[in-house]
């Protein structure tokens, strides 16, 4: 059961950001800081991936764990009501990653994906992951 009316909730849930997150924009503000120059949701690209570097052939999904079902994760639970809807939904959102990672991968760039979880797990050792990630794509 949910702790909010439907109202309350659906309110909510359309004050979630598609883009420019707050856990995006602590990525790109690292990245900058490192010297890294990028583009943002790059629309030309499958996925309209959330940071783009271009001089690396790069690009970074930075993803929600709840909302891109992040496997084994404790903050990708389904919840408990209208869960056939959240089922189809972040299943509909798996799919569709999955098909823009195979299109980016097949035009050539290297595809890295930041979940939410790595960044407040360790937020220091996973940006210093990325940032060699970049660096040893060839």
């Amino acid at each position: 059961m949910d702790i909010f009316s439907k109202e309350k909730r659906s309110e909510i849930m359309a004050l979630v950001k598609s883009k420019d997150t707050k856990i995006e924009n602590i990525v790109r503000k690292y990245l900058f800081s490192q010297g890294f120059r990028y583009k943002k949701n790059v629309a030309e690209l499958p996925g309209r991936p959330d940071i783009v570097l271009p001089k690396y052939k790069t690009v970074i999904f930075v993803h929600g764990c709840f909302w891109h079902g992040h496997q084994g994760c404790k903050r990708s639970t389904i919840p408990k009501t209208r869960t056939d809807f959240w089922l189809e939904k972040i299943n509909g959102n798996i799919k569709r990653d999955n098909k823009n990672i195979e299109q980016l991968k097949s035009m050539g760039w290297n595809v890295v994906i930041v979940w939410q979880c790595e960044l407040q797990k360790n937020f220091n050792e996973r940006v210093q992951q990325l940032v060699r990630e970049i660096k040893d794509y060839k």
